[in-house]
């Protein structure tokens, strides 16, 4: 969504909002990228575009990098933290993560991430959210507001 767009839909009541518990706090405004499938990191992810190359992942070939990412959990071993560290230090990193399945893999990821995290949310944003929404994620209140993208 353009600059232009996400100012005037700021003007706006949101379509939607939801509450989660914060994993790492901030604030963040960007589009969503919203997919139905776990990510695995080792092997999953490219960090160097921040794409995901799984082959039969449904955003195979996609790039998260700059989106708020909205997605069930992660998948795999001990290397998904590692694997999106990596995206941070390329500039390849999600602005945001939202996940509905909480493990150790998740929180450290997000954590070395260090950017706006929520989980344990009161509706599930995987049934509310939609790719290319625009979304204020403002982990710190554990709140989402969430516009569709004007027509």
């Amino acid at each position: 969504m353009s600059g232009a767009a996400m100012a005037q839909a700021r003007g706006q009541t949101p379509d939607y909002i939801i509450r989660g518990r914060c994993v790492v706090p901030g604030c963040v405004e960007g589009e969503a990228l919203v997919t139905r499938d776990t990510i695995s990191g080792w092997g999953g992810v490219s960090p160097m575009t921040g794409k995901i190359i799984e082959s039969r992942h449904e955003l195979n070939g996609v790039s998260f990098a700059g989106k708020v990412l909205v997605f069930p959990g992660a998948k795999g071993s001990s290397g998904w933290s590692s694997i999106f560290h990596m995206t941070r230090l390329a500039g390849t990193a999600p602005l945001a993560l939202l996940f509905n399945v909480m493990t150790t893999k998740a929180a450290l990821g997000a954590v070395v991430l260090r950017v706006p995290t929520l989980t344990d949310f009161d509706r599930d944003p995987l049934e509310i959210i939609r790719s290319g929404d625009l979304l204020r994620v403002d982990a710190t209140q554990g709140q989402i507001s969430g516009w569709r993208p004007m027509a």
